[in-house]
């Protein structure tokens, strides 16, 4: 069974800005999917329509089995725990240090008030140190995140996510901001984690190139709709064409 179904979603912004038009598709547990697209093609509405960021304006969206877009208040918050959020900006409280924002990963099983007072279990702050050590982090525990770099920030992001112990990870463009040799190093952790942990990864991509060396299955989108849905090995130069409508000049290399 599919973790995760798409059926006929469309968004629409302000009665008149299409977003989405009936894009329906699944992904199984387990599974590597990089969505690729120009800027406005929908890619990022995908990824806010699964963890209810922003909600449809019709189809159905199941995750887990449950239909997320008739969920209330409290079935949100459950998605919300199971679906760990990488954001091309980091989205970090940059006052605080590395720890502090990788416990704030455990805040969605807290109560309101241990939320807002920090309370954490021995269990969970191990389990966090844990983590930044597998990302090679934990020198920087301590560190004020403002004090990193963008690939250190990244990584905290990634294991910020972990700390929820996810069904599935989306990555909104994780890498837009990294130089290349960073950017290698965030997308290699992602690969990891969904090889050994067997964490379902949905990972938004500008760069072609970067898509077909680490995704199993490509999904191409352009003006809200899907124009392909394959291996990387089948993505041809005529078919990205199609995706971008133009070469997107550096963007497609590596293909056939």
């Amino acid at each position: 069974m599919p973790i995760l179904e798409f059926q006929n979603v469309s968004k629409v912004y302000g009665n008149t800005t299409k977003a989405l038009t009936n894009v329906s598709f699944s992904v199984n547990e387990g599974e590597f999917v990089s969505i690729i697209g120009p800027s406005g093609s929908g890619k990022s509405t995908i990824l806010r329509c699964i963890n209810r960021l922003v909600d449809t304006t019709q189809g159905s969206i199941i995750f887990d089995g449950h239909d997320i877009n008739n969920a209330n208040k409290k079935e949100i918050r459950q998605v919300r725990k199971k679906t760990g959020m990488i954001f091309q900006h980091y989205n970090l409280v940059d006052r605080l240090s590395v720890i502090e924002n990788v416990l704030h990963g455990r805040l969605g099983y807290k109560s309101t008030l241990s939320g807002a007072i920090g309370r954490y279990t021995e269990q969970e702050k191990e389990q966090a140190f844990q983590i930044l050590a597998k990302l090679g982090l934990t020198e920087q525990a301590y560190k004020r995140c403002d004090e990193l770099s963008g690939g250190q920030k990244q990584r905290v992001g990634i294991a910020r996510s972990l700390m929820q112990e996810p069904r599935l990870i989306l990555c909104d463009e994780p890498i837009a901001s990294l130089d290349p040799s960073s950017s290698k190093i965030i997308m290699d952790y992602l690969s990891t984690i969904n090889k050994n942990m067997k964490i379902t990864c949905i990972c938004n991509l500008h760069q072609v190139d970067v898509a077909m060396r680490y995704a199993k299955r490509i999904i191409g989108i352009t003006s809200g709709q899907i124009v392909y849905d394959g291996p990387p090995e089948e993505l041809t130069k005529s078919k990205i064409y199609d995706i971008y409508q133009s070469n997107e000049g550096g963007l497609i290399t590596d293909v056939r």
